[in-house]
């Protein structure tokens, strides 16, 4: 009897603590270098959500191991909401299916709050390179095989998986760079000490304005609206072929469901902001802002989708 009015008494005060969330600063943890396209969305839900939460939703970032330094931190962080992450397409449906000893395991260890927004992924050349779309990069490094080199956010990075994928169905040869973090990796490309890579549209089109760096193809099914003269991997001869980035927010498992509500509410009327919406308009990036249910089987679907793709093209992280 006893353990039951105690684990009632811990069930109310949970309870309460839930109505009263949150009553300080909150930790988002980016799991990559300051630079890419998780930072941009961090950073802009962050900001809505500071807003209606009363409370700073401040950034952290924190690189290292294709971002398993950062999961491994929140998914032993305290469950009460105050710490939470940016789950990403690498660390949530890639790296499981690369690597076997991450010290935590994204099914277990995580709670699926909101999926935030996708990104589309687009495939860029440094301006020195002599191909106009994909159809000519993959003459050029059928050419030359060995002789192009593509950076790209880490070893297991969505960037890294997007141009294994492309090698895979183009069947070039082309050489990995590993960087640490998407800005390391276009401060090279940028530079032209490095030949193409692929990512998210944020961190790439201000170089794609100024005309340092070429788009050669776009990963997403159709065109998109900023660069219809752009075709799609699929439309230049390898068909079913997509690949995008999405971002969404994680907490530590067992963190009380009202927080997890309260949060993906407050990421939905976020999504929905204009002042969200124009930032993310200026990328070809979707704001989403989903039920925590949704997010979880959209994990679940794109962990069946990289899995495989991960095996017929025998993708190892170091």
């Amino acid at each position: 009897m006893t353990r039951v009015l105690l684990a009632l008494a811990f069930a109310i005060a949970g309870s309460a603590a839930a109505q009263n969330y949150p009553t300080k600063p909150i930790r988002l943890v980016v799991p990559f270098a300051p630079g890419g396209s998780s930072s941009i969305v961090a950073r802009s839900f962050a900001t809505e959500m500071s807003k209606a939460l009363g409370q700073e939703m401040y950034i952290e970032n924190k690189g290292g191991g294709g971002g398993n330094v950062a999961m491994a931190d929140v998914a032993h962080s305290d469950a009460d909401g105050y710490s939470l992450i940016i789950g990403h397409v690498g660390s949530l449906a890639m790296t499981p299916f690369m690597e076997k000893n991450l010290g935590y395991d994204v099914d277990r260890d995580f709670t699926a709050v909101s999926l935030l927004a996708k990104v589309p992924n687009i495939f860029v050349v440094h301006e020195s390179v002599p191909a106009k779309n994909l159809r000519e990069f993959v003459a050029l490094a059928k050419k030359e095989p060995g002789k192009l080199n593509y950076g790209s956010a880490g070893n297991g990075s969505a960037g890294h998986l997007a141009m294994e994928y492309l090698k895979l169905v183009t069947g070039i040869d082309i050489q990995h760079v590993p960087y640490k973090g998407t800005g390391p990796n276009l401060v090279d490309l940028v530079a032209g000490r490095t030949q193409a890579t692929s990512a998210g549209t944020p961190p790439l089109m201000p170089h794609v304005k100024s005309g340092k760096l070429r788009v050669i193809a776009v990963g997403t099914p159709k065109r998109l609206a900023s660069m219809p003269d752009v075709a799609t991997v699929a439309e230049q001869g390898y068909p079913g072929f997509e690949t995008s980035q999405w971002y969404g927010l994680n907490a530590p498992a067992k963190t009380p469901p009202a927080v997890i509500k309260r949060l993906a509410d407050e990421a939905a009327k976020a999504a929905r902001t204009p002042a969200l919406l124009q930032r993310f308009a200026a990328e070809d990036a979707e704001a989403v802002g989903s039920t925590p249910q949704d997010y979880a089987a959209f994990i679940a679907h794109e962990q069946k989708r990289w899995k495989d793709v991960i095996e017929k093209a025998n993708v190892k992280a170091d």
